[in-house]
């Protein structure tokens, strides 16, 4: 339980009123059993700030989620937190800085899992991809975001204003690109994600800490209704095929592509999905900076239209990120993936945009995609309609009370969207809470005020069988959290190490098993931990993580296999393989 109220120093050195530690339980019974006052069905990035919100107001909250938290297109995304520079070529100044002020909302309240990246775009000749255009461009958008950007204390947290390199700077920083008319780079920054998985599950353990009731792997199987009004919904519980009610004075639809699966016919409307994808290459830069590569899509919506849309090359971690592509594709989060004759494309035209790099299939590590609402497609000249606009329905507008359906189109905005959800709420529920500010409050594990310290302090304090990089991680992962880890293992020595060829210890995985809900093998290889987020871990890891969570777990032999199963499907789907330098069958160790 959380004891909530009392002002403490933590070892990061931050004074501010906190929750005690809190572990997340998975609560069926207060599920079946209470009344709430709000529901909400979906545990992405939407649905985890929306329960967040409702608990921080003091609502009686349950989060219930068909799959894992983060299981959809949360998790596979580009790991960008936008500020909105390219609203700018859309004259929206009022989105342009909606979205900077919720990415410097993200920074301040988990710092551990945001941090600034600088992108780099090259400038070229006279024109649309000039310095003088998309220099104005950019210092306009600092001008537009400049008193936003003041609001993140942490100067290690705070994005920088734009800056200009000389054409012999741009060329020592990225030496392969085409070097024709080329006259140097503008350069802004942006948010980027450690962890998407973990961001989510921040939102929720923050939520689980106010009081919520959570539940993953519950379905919402139909809506309950009371003549018009919706009072609740009918769950299963995906784990033991259990049937039960959860009743609430309003349900909040958030299950983004698979929202629309749960409401009643005439009651909503279908709408324009993009499947949006991108690729992950074993290959590390030596610059620390993301690269704009002009590609060979149009913004039509663009009031000052480059000449094309740009793909990037982004570090994250170890590896590079190289997106995005944007497909208009059928409604069924279930069936969306990405055929290896369209991988194929993309690395094509990305070195058709980027010849001196030369990418290879046999550079993938693996794929991303996921289902986000949609603008307008148009097929004239390769032009797309990037509109993309966050859903929320008041569905009292359509004759059914009791219900709202809000369907975020990112991270940056999921915060700003369950406060206009919210907010909408309150008329239904026909009372107002009074509650922290989710502006500041910090999630699980973000108490940190400057983090280039505590990822110093954490460092001092590891112990001997930890990698230095495998320390950086817990604290990017787990926050203020990292030091319950440490002294799992210390309490648990065999526990102390780290899968082979992996920098994730056995103590992550024991301790999401017991204090984040985590109920299969793939939630911890795919959400809570490092271990399958840039590719296959090999199969030697996998083998002792299959041991370990039967020991823990009381798996028979039959469930076990079935967990593995799974794991590699989902690898398969994602287009991920075994690393060539590791066998293919390794004994298990006991």
């Amino acid at each position: 339980m959380c004891v909530p109220g009392r002002t403490v120093r933590n070892e990061f050195g931050y004074h501010r009123r906190v929750e005690q530690t809190h572990s997340i339980g998975r609560d069926i019974r207060r599920l079946s059993n209470e009344l709430f006052d709000v529901l909400v069905v979906g545990g992405g990035a939407s649905g985890a700030a929306t329960a967040r919100e409702a608990a921080l107001r003091g609502f009686n909250t349950a989060l219930i989620e068909r799959e894992d938290f983060s299981a959809g297109a949360s998790a596979h995304c580009f790991k960008v937190v936008h500020g909105g520079i390219r609203y700018v070529q859309h004259g929206d100044v009022r989105r342009l800085r909606a979205s900077c002020f919720e990415r410097a909302v993200m920074l301040r309240i988990a710092p551990h899992l945001v941090s600034p990246l600088p992108f780099v775009i090259p400038t070229y000749g006279k024109g649309k991809s000039s310095r003088w255009f998309l220099g104005t461009g950019m210092l306009l958008y600092d001008a537009l975001s400049a008193d936003v950007n003041r609001h993140v204390a942490d100067p290690a947290r705070r994005v920088r204003g734009t800056r200009f390199l000389s054409r012999n700077e741009t060329l020592e920083l990225f030496p392969d690109i085409a070097v024709d008319s080329l006259t140097g780079a503008a350069v802004f920054e942006d948010g980027q994600m450690y962890s998407p998985p973990r961001l989510v599950l921040a939102f929720v353990g923050a939520a689980s800490a106010l009081g919520a009731a959570i539940g993953n792997y519950v379905e919402a199987d139909r809506l309950l209704t009371e003549g018009t009004r919706v009072t609740g919904v009918q769950a299963v519980d995906r784990l033991s095929g259990e049937r039960f009610d959860i009743r609430a004075r309003l349900v909040i639809n958030a299950a983004g592509p698979w929202a629309e699966g749960l409401l009643q016919p005439g009651y909503g409307q279908a709408g324009t999905y993009s499947r949006d994808a991108c690729f992950m290459v074993d290959r590390k830069f030596a610059t620390p900076m993301a690269l704009a590569v002009q590609g060979r899509t149009k913004d039509s919506d663009a009031l000052l239209a480059r000449n094309s849309r740009h793909l990037f090359l982004v570090p994250w971690r170890n590896s590079t990120l190289v997106g995005v592509w944007h497909s208009i594709v059928p409604r069924d989060p279930d069936a969306v993936g990405l055929p290896r004759t369209e991988l194929r494309q993309f690395i094509d035209e990305f070195n058709t945009c980027y010849p001196n790099l030369q990418l290879q299939e046999s550079d993938v590590r693996r794929a991303d995609f996921g289902l986000v609402p949609f603008g307008e497609a148009k097929s004239q000249q390769g032009g797309l309609s990037f509109g993309k606009q966050s859903r929320l329905i008041d569905h009292r507008s359509l004759g059914q009370s009791g219900l709202l359906s809000v369907i975020s189109v990112r991270y940056t905005v999921a915060r700003r969207d369950a406060v206009e959800a919210l907010d909408l709420a309150v008329a239904q529920l026909d009372a107002r809470r009074s509650g922290g500010d989710s502006t500041v409050a910090a999630l699980m594990g973000g108490d940190i005020p400057d983090f280039n310290s505590a990822a110093r302090s954490f460092q001092a304090r590891r112990p001997a069988w930890l990698s230095e990089k495998s320390t950086d991680g817990l604290l990017r992962n787990y926050g203020t959290d990292a030091s319950r880890v440490l002294e799992l293992a210390e309490r648990e020595p065999k526990l102390g190490r780290c899968f082979t060829g992996s920098h994730v210890s056995l103590a992550e995985a024991i301790y999401a098993v017991r204090a984040e809900t985590a109920q299969r093998m793939g939630d911890i290889v795919f959400r809570r931990t490092e271990l399958g987020t840039d590719g296959h871990p090999g199969v030697a890891a996998l083998d002792e993580l299959q041991t370990l969570l039967t020991q823990e777990l009381g798996w028979t032999a039959q469930r076990s296999a079935e967990e593995r199963a799974i794991v590699e499907r989902e690898f398969e789907r994602y287009l991920a393989t075994p690393p060539a330098n590791q066998p293919q069958q390794q004994a298990r160790r006991a």
